[in-house]
């Protein structure tokens, strides 16, 4: 009310002075809009008091931290800092109430720092260039001096407010600090460390003061005093305080803070390697790392295969990816990553990662491989090679031989096995990729090369039969029978490379091959043409029912009942005959397992397509008596089971093999003991 009284009045003496108490007389009443109203009065007046304006940009403030506009604030108390520190200070102790006190220095500090830090706006942009321009308009036609001070460079007006800050609260060490980095952005090295040392005496173990005292020491070419403080931060084990300052370092200091920490590391890491040592050369590489700015691919690559080397391999793997997402193409990342995953027996990561790194690459990743110990070189290999394995055995298998990116990876994979590793299998593997990628002469000159003209291995015979297969039929045949007998699995990938109108020929050959060798007795060979000729032909039945034989007589009964399933499987354009032989031959196969309820089954279903047919067959074996016990023996087992429909049955069909004694008894015993059942 007096403020309102002496504004009234004619005679306008104090007229700012009193409208800067009636602003903070309604801001204490919380009458924000009324203590603006006063404020932007005082401050755009055509002849403002220097004292006046400094209350109303303190009162200002304080409006706009209510209103969320902290930056704002800030810059209303560093122009008034400019006007004058010591009135700005005794208008806040005398005008700031004790309880929004502790807010408003928490505020400006943490703007003046963000200030520094450039964090909020980037330099020259049109917000923060419009956001200074509201903030102090009115006072730059005024003060002209002091808008173009502070518009030019944030430092100094920081160095006013932290100024200000240290005045209002000699304890705080964070005023201290702000003050020092203010003077280090202004050029005023000595009187920054100065002021940091002062800090540091009052609070010995605070990271964030010792790391500035390490820059500024650096920077002054005092490298071991710089290096001591570095180990103190580190020993304390708060490396993160770095992230802040390095947002207020210059260029090259911050270059020069980076190059000094990797080259500590190195030196580390050159003579020792002890866990201890280890983890302080990933001390100072993550230095270095936030000196550069959070992305410098060398230290990120050593600091990588540090913590490797301490077992936290999640750890590595995220160094690893900070760079790859830089360099989705960087080979050593690539592959230090890969190890590690290989090392985690990730192995569709470890697997992905090594092929990019070697598509990119092969001549650093082959030493990198080959340096490992030898367990891990045998399963990067192993790995590689069952993935180059799988991909070309579903292209060949497609008969896709025109995706050129795929065979080029398979390429790059198969010279890189073959580098690393002198085993037959990778230079098979090799030569399996040339044939698929057509380049047959290449294939024909490594065959000789790696295994000599002679080609005792079998596996490259077979490779061989297949390039020179429309020389020499017979001898190709050869070979893949041989092969046959060994990997069947193997030869059917090959026969992939083999066009329908070859496969055809050599199943011809293969089996006229494999009768004249079983005419002769000689079982083993003629399995392997047999097989040969059943792969040929994709499951010809006649040549199923050869090789089965064949197995037969080798007494391999589990393998040759395999073939004569699928042989029934096809029969649907067969003969009578033929089926019911097949049948017979399959139940004559169960009887020599020991299954004989199986085979009982066989020769009923083969009877009830023809009996006189069927009779044949078993005369030619196992022959009717010995199938008419075995009849017995299972009628018998049904019988006793109370199965009386089965037992008659097959006790019906036993005696059409054979008037058989026994089978006649059953018969007379199943209709005494079921009269009271219907099993007819």
């Amino acid at each position: 009310d007096i403020c309102h009284h002496l504004l009234a009045a004619e005679q306008k003496t104090y007229y700012n002075t009193l409208l800067a108490l009636r602003g903070f007389c309604s801001l204490h009443a919380h009458d924000h809009q009324q203590a603006l109203q006063d404020f932007q009065k005082v401050i755009e007046h055509d002849s403002p008091h220097p004292n006046s304006c400094i209350k109303a940009l303190c009162g200002r403030g304080l409006i706009r931290i209510s209103g969320g506009s902290h930056y704002l604030t800030a810059l209303d108390y560093i122009t008034a800092c400019q006007l004058k520190l010591e009135e700005t200070i005794f208008t806040i102790k005398s005008y700031v109430p004790w309880n929004q006190r502790g807010l408003l220095l928490k505020v400006l500090q943490e703007e003046g720092q963000k200030m520094l830090q450039k964090k909020r706006y980037p330099a020259g942009s049109s917000v923060r260039g419009q956001k200074k321009k509201q903030g102090i308009f009115s006072l730059k036609v005024v003060f002209p001096f002091f808008f173009i001070f502070f518009s030019s460079r944030d430092a100094p007006g920081v160095y006013r407010l932290a100024s200000l800050l240290e005045e209002l609260d000699a304890s705080d060490g964070a005023s201290r600090i702000l003050c020092a980095d203010a003077l280090y952005q202004m050029g005023c090295v000595e009187e920054a460390h100065k002021l940091l040392l002062l800090a540091l005496s009052r609070n010995p173990q605070r990271s964030p003061i010792l790391a500035r005292l390490a820059l500024l020491q650096l920077k002054k070419g005092f490298l071991y005093d710089g290096n001591q403080l570095l180990k103190k931060v580190i020993r304390i084990g708060d490396t993160s305080c770095l992230l802040p300052i390095m947002d207020i370092f210059k260029d090259e200091d911050r270059k020069l803070m980076q190059t000094h920490c990797h080259f500590r590391a190195l030196t580390i890491l050159k003579n020792k390697q002890e866990d201890g040592d280890i983890k302080e050369a990933i001390a100072y590489l993550s230095f270095a790392i936030i000196a550069s700015g959070g992305y410098a691919e060398d230290c990120l690559l050593i600091r990588a295969r540090c913590y490797g080397r301490l077992g936290q391999k999640k750890t590595a793997i995220f160094d690893y990816n900070a760079i790859l997402k830089e360099e989705p193409r960087n080979v050593q990342a690539l592959s230090g990553r890969g190890f590690i995953y290989l090392a985690l027996k990730q192995q569709k990561e470890a697997v992905q990662d090594l092929i990019s790194a070697l598509k990119v690459e092969a001549g650093v990743v082959i030493p990198a491989i080959l340096s490992l110990k030898h367990e891990a070189q045998r399963l990067i290999t192993q790995w590689l090679l069952q993935h180059g394995r799988t991909a070309l055995t579903e292209l060949v298998a497609t008969k896709d031989l025109s995706n050129e990116e795929i065979l080029r990876d398979l390429l790059i994979i198969a010279k890189a096995l073959i580098k690393i590793c002198k085993d037959a299998q990778y230079h098979i593997f090799y030569t399996d990729v040339l044939i698929a990628n057509g380049k047959y002469e290449e294939a024909l000159d490594h065959l000789q090369e790696a295994f000599g003209h002679s080609l005792a291995d079998d596996f490259a015979s077979a490779r061989l039969a297949v390039l020179q297969l429309k020389r020499n039929v017979p001898v190709a045949a050869h070979s893949f029978s041989i092969l046959a007998k060994k990997d069947e699995r193997e030869l059917g990938f090959l026969l992939n490379f083999v066009d329908a109108k070859q496969q055809q020929h050599l199943s011809q050959v293969a089996a006229q091959e494999g009768s004249v060798l079983i005419k002769e007795h000689r079982y083993e060979k003629a399995l392997g043409y047999y097989t040969l000729a059943t792969l040929t032909s994709k499951d010809n039945p006649r040549y199923l029912r050869q090789r089965a034989a064949c197995l037969t007589h080798l007494k391999k009964y589990d393998k040759a009942l395999k073939d004569m399933e699928k042989v029934i499987q096809k029969h649907g354009c067969s003969s009578l005959k033929t089926r019911v032989e097949d049948h017979c031959s399959k139940g004559h196969l169960l009887l020599s397992m020991s299954e004989e309820e199986a085979a009982v089954k066989q020769y009923i279903e083969a009877l009830q397509l023809d009996e006189s047919m069927a009779l044949c067959s078993i005369m030619n074996g196992p022959g009717s008596e010995i199938l008419t016990k075995t009849f017995h023996k299972i009628a018998r087992y049904n019988f006793e089971m109370q199965h009386y429909e089965e037992a008659w049955k097959i006790t019906d069909y036993g005696l059409k093999i054979d008037k058989n004694t026994e089978l006649k008894k059953l018969k007379t015993r199943l209709k005494r003991e079921a009269s009271s059942c219907s099993i007819h």
